[in-house]
């Protein structure tokens, strides 16, 4: 009677070469580089809504300025930028309440779907510096957001959307 053994060489061979033959018929999936999913929408955020005033007039600067409101706007999936689009913006100043009339208005992207507005100096209101800013045009869902500066000496604040056909 032969027994035969495997040696500890043979059996790392042999597995070499099954790790070698499921590697070239893998190739097609191992190979692909990584596929976007698509880009999330954004979602409002609570307290986003406060003080909202439907219809704000869209204009150059809202009060004397010294701060700056920008951001972007792209469309979900594929993450194009939105031209044309409006922008509510609106926040408890140094020259008003957040729900004064006053204290808001509305901008429109431009051709790379970005958008700014000079506006006073935002201060805080319920001890955060913070703004409001709306997408409200229409064509896409409606999107709230409040962002909280960092600081209330920051003279900038940035906020970005990502909108989902309506």
């Amino acid at each position: 009677m032969t027994t035969d053994f495997i040696s500890r060489r043979t059996l790392l061979a042999a597995s070499g070469v099954v790790g070698v033959s499921a590697l070239v018929a893998g190739t097609s999936r191992l190979i692909v580089p990584a596929e976007a999913k698509g880009l999330a929408p954004t979602r409002s955020m609570r307290g986003g809504s406060n003080n909202y005033l439907p219809g704000a007039p869209i204009v150059k600067r809202i009060g004397g300025g010294g701060f700056r409101m920008t951001g972007t706007v792209r469309r979900a999936g594929d993450g194009a930028p939105l031209a044309g689009q409006r922008i509510q913006i609106w926040a408890h100043t140094t020259e008003g309440h957040e729900r004064d009339k006053r204290s808001h208005g509305a901008t429109l992207t431009d051709a790379n779907g970005v958008f700014y507005m000079d506006m006073p100096q935002i201060v805080p209101a319920f001890g955060q510096p913070h703004g409001h800013l709306a997408y409200d045009g229409g064509d896409f869902e409606t999107v709230f957001l409040r962002p909280v500066m960092s600081s209330a000496k920051d003279t900038v604040l940035e906020a970005h959307f990502v909108l989902q056909p309506a």
